[in-house]
């Protein structure tokens, strides 16, 4: 089909952290044969797309952490304040945004947590469909402690005013979860992008080490522990290229992590959605440090009861606890064949019926 005759979608991709980006890359190898896209993204969402795709670039809300390495609520909406002020009053990127709307002229806007494209869309009667991790939370019953359902509901509150009730819901995740409102909600597997779905596993002995805001993460403390592993390290995500006795770190690359990632013993991370996919799929098991964030605990949560990995606290991290997670890899890794899922298929299918129901107004 001619690229011209294509139905149009604008994609929103949220540019924090490479989750929302190779979640994004993974959709648009497919939805680019069928439809005729524009992206819109920012920091790391741009660097990873726009090699590949249209891509324009547009700022991007981020979270921020103090001096001790937590995540701080008051320097993020500090820091934050001018492009929300943007965003919700409609400043000058909210109309740069509205105008590149208007001129690629789309069927409808796909979001992955991005709210200038969601508010923008809005204002201009374009119908949305968001496609994220974070409306599992928002909208599905989960289990969680009585303070963790309070922030729940506080972040959602949060949430919903950024994408404000749009007409159809996707969301993603490696774990099932029941929505609340079904007729417009639907609930898909974790989507990997073709680099894995591509991959084969392998039984290496190196551990796979992944942090993504590196210099919060990746301490001294921890890397001292590192250090006393009799095994080789790979870690990812410190700007630091080179071996170091048994550790060695890695520029940051889609093939080579993927190759490492299939090939290692297991994975050493915090607790974001798409690294638990991938590894799941792998067959890997999982030690997880997750951020001090609502998202992050509960798929810490999930990676704890299914019984296919352990979480721990910064603080707790030594030579010891690592090597008891090493000693339980087979059991974990035993553990993963029932949790491991391919949800690429189910988002398209749940896009493009989205597409057809908004065509016809249904």
């Amino acid at each position: 089909m001619a690229t011209r005759n294509r139905p149009k979608i604008l994609y929103g991709v949220h540019g924090y952290g490479r989750g929302h980006a190779v979640r994004a890359q993974a959709l648009l190898g497919e939805l680019t044969r069928a439809y005729n896209v524009l992206v819109l993204a920012g920091d790391d969402a741009y660097d990873q797309l726009h090699k590949d795709y249209r891509v324009v670039r547009i700022p991007a809300l981020r979270y921020y952490h103090n001096k001790r390495g937590r995540r701080s609520a008051w320097l993020t909406i500090r820091r934050n304040a001018p492009a929300v002020l943007d965003l919700l009053l409609g400043g000058p990127v909210f109309h740069m945004v509205r105008r590149e709307i208007e001129r690629f002229a789309p069927d409808a806007v796909l979001s992955d947590s991005e709210g200038w494209t969601h508010r923008a869309a809005r204002a201009l009667g374009i119908p949305r469909i968001s496609f994220d991790h974070y409306g599992i939370m928002a909208y599905c019953p989960l289990k969680m402690s009585p303070g963790d359902r309070l922030i729940c509901r506080l972040e959602s509150l949060a949430y919903r005013m950024l994408v404000c009730n749009p007409e159809r819901i996707i969301v993603t995740a490696f774990y099932r979860a029941k929505p609340r409102r079904p007729g417009t909600l639907k609930v898909v597997g974790p989507i990997l992008r073709p680099e894995v779905r591509r991959g084969r596993p392998a039984d290496g002995e190196h551990l796979l080490v992944y942090f993504a805001n590196a210099p919060v993460h990746f301490t001294p403390h921890i890397e001292e522990a590192l250090r006393k592993l009799n095994r080789p390290v790979k870690v990812y995500g410190p700007d630091r290229v080179g071996a170091a006795g048994n550790i060695e770190f890695c520029r940051i690359a889609d093939l080579p992590f993927v190759r490492d990632l299939a090939s290692c013993r297991a994975v050493f991370s915090t607790a974001g959605n798409q690294l638990i996919s991938e590894a799941i799929h792998f067959h890997k098991p999982l030690l997880l440090m997750p951020e001090k964030a609502l998202e992050q605990r509960l798929n810490a949560q999930f990676v704890h009861e299914w019984q296919v990995g352990m979480r721990t606290r910064p603080a707790r991290v030594s030579v010891e606890l690592l090597r008891r997670f090493l000693d339980r890899t087979d059991e974990f890794a035993a553990n993963m064949r029932s949790h491991r899922r391919d949800g690429l298929a189910e988002a398209l299918a749940a896009v493009n019926q989205a597409m057809a129901e908004l065509a016809t107004g249904s």
